[in-house]
């Protein structure tokens, strides 16, 4: 099967020849895999080939002015958010900080710099379609939709669940802001593409290690509203929307499936009510799952032969009747080992053929 059948089958719960595969990696590991595989610092393709990837995302490239003015040793993205480099023990990353918009009130939020739909590239759609048309082809991400975590990194994650007791309008107004950009240039991505597009991918964090980060009743009066507009380009588009959440989050799943929303992503195995047996038994005939494999676990601390180990595992839950991708939980992190990655991958391609 080629890449693009063989994910449309596993989603669809039909039988491919083997379970479908994806990658996403911090800069540090994805630099030593590639020297382990002899490729060129910049050969993503060819990386994705040697690891057996399916799935590759369609970006329309930003072609707009510079929003926010520089400041020093700061990154600063479209949206305005700040990030400073910490240094660790394994390389170093880019973490949230200065909170620009902690305390704004609405009328602030109101005048912020946000990009325009207008200042993306989508005649270059097509050839990227084109070009990588033998994958399974995305639009979207983890931060595609997303409310808490997008607020959090420019107003503060205090801040934000504080603005979602008391309904503060000033945060409520930045993430609609936000969440009408995204679904604009979607929708004019999905236009372009002119129906080579297979999926569009949600993100919303919902839950801490051990709970829900925020009940029910806030999460359908502030968050499940905005989702649904995305939930709905997807089904105009007759694609199906995967939904990004870290953390104990099945609990949201009936809700996810009343909107439309039949993948789920990350899957993070060690929070409460994720380990993929509770997953596979309670939604495994409703929904496909793309995840299951911790970055924190025995990919980052155990061995290769646990590596390979611990895959078999997933794999033998998840794989009977389709409905299964195997991908890392989150970013596979630089105190990864090389060996314990390839492991990982070997074994998804030796356990997972149907």
């Amino acid at each position: 099967m080629t890449s693009r059948e063989r994910v449309r089958n596993a989603f669809a719960h039909a039988i491919p020849d083997r379970v479908p595969i994806d990658y996403y990696a911090n800069p540090g590991i994805d630099r030593r895999l590639k020297t382990h595989f002899g490729l060129a610092a910049g050969d993503d393709e060819g990386l994705r080939c040697a690891l057996g990837v399916d799935f590759f995302e369609i970006i329309p490239p930003y072609t707009g002015p510079e929003l926010h003015l520089p400041v020093p040793d700061r990154r600063i993205d479209i949206w305005g958010i700040h990030t400073r480099w910490v240094e660790h023990a394994n390389g170093g990353y880019w973490d949230f900080c200065d909170f620009p918009l902690r305390d704004a009130g609405l009328e602030t939020v109101e005048r912020w710099p946000m990009p325009s739909p207008d200042d993306y590239d989508y005649a270059a759609i097509p050839q990227l379609c084109r070009t990588y048309r033998h994958y399974y082809l995305m639009v979207g991400n983890p931060g595609a939709g997303d409310m808490i975590n997008t607020a959090g990194m420019i107003r503060s994650m205090d801040q934000v669940l504080m603005d979602l007791m008391t309904g503060e309008p000033a945060c409520l107004r930045f993430m609609e802001r936000k969440n009408e950009i995204q679904l604009a240039v979607l929708d004019r991505t999905l236009e372009a593409a002119k129906g080579e597009i297979d999926l569009l991918w949600l993100g919303e964090d919902l839950g801490t290690q051990r709970a829900p980060l925020i009940s029910k009743d806030l999460f359908r009066r502030y968050i499940r509203p905005q989702h649904q507009k995305f939930a709905d380009l997807a089904r105009a588009y007759g694609i199906p929307v995967m939904m990004h959440s870290c953390g104990s989050s099945s609990w949201a799943y009936e809700d996810f499936l009343e909107m439309g929303i039949t993948i789920v992503d990350t899957l993070q195995p060690e929070a409460l009510n994720m380990a993929p047996e509770i997953l596979k038994r309670t939604f495994g005939d409703r929904m496909s799952f793309h995840g299951c494999i911790s970055t924190a676990g025995v990919v980052a601390h155990g061995t290769p032969e646990e590596t390979r180990e611990m895959v078999r595992r997933t794999l033998e839950t998840m794989m009977p009747g389709g409905g299964f991708a195997i991908s890392p939980t989150h970013m596979l992190q630089d105190n990864s080992p090389v060996e314990n990655v390839v492991a990982l991958y070997e074994a998804a391609k030796k356990y997972g053929k149907y």
